[in-house]
């Protein structure tokens, strides 16, 4: 299969946000597609991309200087599970791990909110997946304070300016991740509400899909409105250079699954990724172990 190269490893570019300042979430459109009309030739685009991923994994894994950590977060029924499926389908398992943070055990409310996060990280060569993660104390225990209170914080420290200071705390702990070959790409799969509704009426009309819904989605999704708001303010104030957010397109599965491939492809492009190069030493080994097992 030809993959078209500088179509997949452009496609992203116009939904990564490096710089948060001027960042508005109405400038995106959940419905949007690109340039392409159906799915017929993304599909196409995407197994191109997945079978170049699965190359660039290899060379990751052997060359084993740095680690890719990849951070999904979404309103519910937007889609995580089915990119992490499709995007890393062909991805060796050896080389991958996936977490997925639900809510805090009561071992981890007895740690810093950072710690359950970092104990996950990817070792060097290795794909990590955080399938939500620590970005859920700017959202959810944002919009429900009353999570906070589980925490166990002193309550000195819990003052009106404690937001802030975990957009300071998560910039400084990426930075330094960063700085030790931990290559950071963050997604927020942008959904409509209109869309989310659409997808779980299926879940309750379609019998296979019954196991999805939880009453506690709907609960959620009454405070969309904070929720939005909360998503505007993290990507606002926690984009950067060294961990970039992408707000990608979420209505439309083929095309999120499109541009979280091409983010993926191209930040693995820029790390100038190979195998490793015998040394001299090592020839001279390998010559001997050939001469073992063909005497």
């Amino acid at each position: 299969m030809k993959i078209d190269r500088k179509k997949i490893d452009t496609l992203a570019r116009d939904y990564r946000v490096s710089k948060g300042s001027k960042f508005q979430l109405k400038d995106f459109d959940p419905g949007d597609t690109g340039k392409f009309k159906s799915d017929k030739h993304a599909e196409d685009l995407l197994a191109g991309g997945v079978k170049l991923m699965s190359e660039m994994q290899k060379k990751l894994y052997a060359q084993d200087r740095w680690s890719l950590l990849l951070i999904f977060q979404a309103m519910d029924a937007a889609g995580k599970d089915s990119t992490i499926s499709h995007v890393m389908s062909g991805i060796n398992p050896q080389g991958c791990q996936v977490t997925s943070f639900k809510s805090p055990s009561s071992q981890e409310l007895s740690h810093d909110f950072l710690w359950r996060s970092n104990v996950a990280l990817p070792s060097r060569g290795r794909i990590g997946i955080f399938n939500r993660s620590y970005y859920e104390e700017l959202l959810v225990v944002r919009v429900h304070k009353e999570l906070l209170k589980m925490e166990k914080i002193p309550e000195r420290l819990v003052t009106k300016h404690i937001w802030e200071e975990r957009f300071e705390d998560i910039n400084a702990y990426e930075r330094y991740l960063a700085r030790n070959g931990t290559v950071i790409r963050k997604f927020f799969l942008h959904v409509s509400k209109k869309e989310q509704k659409r997808r779980f009426l299926a879940r309750l009309d379609e019998p296979s899909k019954n196991w999805k819904f939880s009453a506690a989605d709907l609960k959620e999704r009454a405070h969309w409105d904070d929720y939005q708001e909360a998503y505007e303010e993290m990507i606002q104030n926690t984009a950067s250079h060294e961990a970039p957010w992408y707000v990608v397109p979420a209505d439309n599965k083929w095309f999120t699954h499109l541009v979280v491939a091409s983010a993926i492809i191209e930040t693995l492009d820029s790390l100038d990724l190979e195998f490793p190069k015998v040394v001299a030493e090592q020839r001279q080994a390998l010559d001997e172990a050939r001469k073992l097992l063909e005497s």
